[in-house]
């Protein structure tokens, strides 16, 4: 299969499975942590979950930034693993908490912890398969791994418990944090290139999200999260409540329709490859905010249980026409030595987006109706994707004429097309830092939000 094809090459091997191992171990602790949170709290396990749910997303979007303004300092070998290892003594303690408080505290660290590893994670892979092919290749064998996960960690949870207790689980998760560790030891990882800014604090940690908001595909490609968050928000919300409280079903009927979502999703993963080399990334992530709106409309039907299937997998399979393209526009939008602050602001603002969508998916369905959550998540992706179509320019090219003001500056630099002066000996190697003279130009190169084009050119 062509979606292989990253496999050939062994440092991609290493991470690939360093990804698989972390994702079971994961999926485990996503079982047991429901089951722990009963115990803790029999009746306000629920609120206990959601609570859970959204110490995730505030640790997901405070810290990825900052860790995207400063991991070009840091090894980011020794960086990603010691994360792991991290991760694999807190998620070991989580049998001794013994208050709710302490789970939120445990749960909070668990979250930084994967705020500061996945962006530098997502941001290896360019450099590690810097061919564009292989790369997409790669974010949908990614994109099926997780999917896998979904649908196989509470299969092994459940034959698992059957011959022992559910807080094993979170001891297999620590185990499986340092099998990951120990995969990424053995890869090559490439050092982070230096950046060129010289600027303060703030700037550096506020960087990727100024760049990546001034990015216009970027833009559209975080309106199209907001569409993917108000259908996968309906999913985890209230697919339960659908079909415990609307349609009268078991607990047993749950899991199964939910299952639907993650086949859809596979399928799409199958084919974005194949439909990246006659479509252009905007189409093709259009068309999934356009799936996503289109399915949440047909929700408003209020359809039995067999016809929940079809909705949820159409969910599915859109959703991955959105996630998937997302790597490459980002590599596409950005420098090598920016992608860190980049893949950090589109993991903060996206999960900003799954905030949202869960909030109000759960607020609607649980204080009006099941039928106005659908009306309301398909309003909300509709919006999102007309948004998206509109700031998304339809003639997005990569190289773009724009002009550059004269100006006297200083920063780390090498001599690159905005960099043409003499020196007089003392400078160093680059990249080396002076105060320098930039005269008035205009050119055309591959545009991206940097040090040197602060503004989206007008067209």
């Amino acid at each position: 299969m062509m979606i292989l094809l990253p496999l050939k090459n062994a440092d991609f091997r290493w991470l690939f499975l360093s990804q698989l191992v972390s994702l079971l171990g994961t999926g485990l602790t996503t079982v047991a942590l429901a089951l722990f949170a009963f115990d803790l709290n029999p009746l306000e396990a629920g609120m206990v979950l959601g609570a859970a749910l959204a110490i995730k997303m505030v640790a997901y979007v405070t810290v990825a930034p900052v860790v995207g303004g400063y991991i070009h300092r840091l090894p980011r070998r020794h960086w990603l693993v010691g994360l792991n290892i991290s991760r694999a003594v807190l998620v070991a303690l989580l049998p001794l908490v013994a208050e709710v408080w302490q789970l939120f505290g445990v749960i909070f660290l668990l979250n930084v912890l994967a705020a500061g590893y996945t962006p530098v994670y997502q941001a290896l892979l360019p450099d590690i398969l810097p061919d564009e092919k292989e790369y997409t290749q790669a974010l949908s064998l990614s994109r099926l791994a997780m999917e896998m996960e979904s649908l196989l960690s509470p299969a092994l949870a459940a034959v698992l418990l059957l011959v022992m207790p559910y807080t094993v689980l979170f001891e297999l998760n620590g185990l499986a944090f340092i099998l990951a560790g120990l995969a990424l030891l053995l890869a090559k990882i490439p050092v982070s290139r230096a950046t060129d800014r010289s600027a303060g604090v703030w700037q550096q940690v506020s960087f990727g999200m100024r760049s990546y908001l001034k990015t216009p595909r970027l833009c559209g490609v975080l309106a199209l999260n907001l569409a993917l968050s108000a259908a996968g928000a309906m999913i985890i919300v209230n697919t339960v409540v659908y079909v415990r409280s609307v349609l009268g079903l078991g607990e047993q009927q749950v899991p199964l329709v939910m299952i639907a979502a993650g086949v859809g999703s596979i399928l799409a993963a199958l084919m974005v490859p194949d439909l990246l080399e006659k479509y252009s990334a905007r189409t093709i992530m259009l068309c999934g905010g356009s799936g996503l709106s289109l399915a949440l409309f047909s929700g408003l039907l209020m359809p039995g249980y067999a016809g929940l299937f079809p909705i949820w997998l159409v969910i599915g399979f859109a959703s991955s026409l959105v996630l998937i393209p997302t790597g490459l526009v980002l590599r596409n939008s950005c420098r090598e030595q920016d992608r860190n602050d980049y893949f950090s602001a589109n993991f903060a603002l996206t999960h900003g987006m799954w905030f949202i969508g869960y909030l109000l998916a759960g607020w609607v369905g649980s204080h009006l109706s099941i039928s106005w959550a659908f009306a309301c998540m398909a309003l909300l992706a509709l919006l999102a994707t007309l948004l998206a179509w509109q700031v998304w320019p339809v003639n997005d090219e990569l190289e773009m004429w724009h002009e550059h003001v004269a100006k006297d500056h200083l920063h780390p630099h090498v001599h690159d097309e905005h960099h043409q002066h003499e020196h007089e000996g003392w400078e160093g190697p680059e990249p080396h830092e002076h105060p320098h003279y930039h005269a008035r130009q205009r050119h055309r190169h591959r545009f991206v939000i940097d040090e040197h084009h602060a503004h989206w050119p007008k067209q």
